[in-house]
């Protein structure tokens, strides 16, 4: 008479909720972690911060600190102006709730804005563009590169993101963070 066999089960592997997961470690890279406390729980909790575009390529040495400031500037600016995807609902669909025309800032802002795009050339420019979705919107130069590139046509990353140090060196010349050189 044959006696079955029992089958060794596999244990399967927890993912360590320290770390972040395969999927997240895909899409960029993380600082080192900085250990905290909770202000609620008092737990110890470690924060990672994602690295940016900026950051990335202020610290490979591509562009100068001018440049990374100019960066920083504009992203500041297309914040305060809003001109982000991020929409709330409408106030008027809230009872008694009324539309807040944009605040002084944001007109300002705004106005700041078109005035650094349009010395990259104006929205439809590659420089426009580039700055606009990649410093404003956030989207990796590689995702800009593929998806949305210029005029239609897909670029390579490496030319995306020598457009992408030009824009800055316009944008650094145009905030006033480097001086303007006469040619010879």
């Amino acid at each position: 008479m044959a006696v079955k066999r029992k089958t060794a089960r596999t244990k399967t592997q927890r993912e360590d909720l320290s770390k972040p997961s395969k999927w997240r470690l895909q899409h960029g890279g993380f600082e080192d972690a900085v250990r905290g406390v909770d202000p609620e729980t008092g737990c110890p909790v470690a924060h990672r911060r994602a690295t940016d575009s900026l950051g990335l390529l202020l610290a490979n040495g591509t562009i100068t600190q001018q440049m990374h400031d100019a960066g920083v500037v504009f992203r500041t600016l297309f914040q305060r102006a809003a001109l982000d995807r991020v929409r709330t609902m409408s106030m008027i669909r809230v009872e008694g709730g009324s539309v807040d025309p944009l605040s002084e800032s944001q007109a300002s802002a705004r106005q700041r804005v078109a005035k650094a795009v349009d010395a990259l050339g104006g929205f439809d420019s590659p420089g426009g563009s580039i700055v606009w979705h990649v410093i404003g919107v956030e989207v990796s130069i590689r995702d800009w590169a593929l998806r949305q590139g210029w005029a239609g046509r897909h670029m390579h990353p490496p030319q995306a993101q020598g457009l992408l140090v030009g824009a800055l060196g316009m944008l650094a010349a145009h905030f006033g963070l480097t001086p303007r050189q006469r040619a010879a």
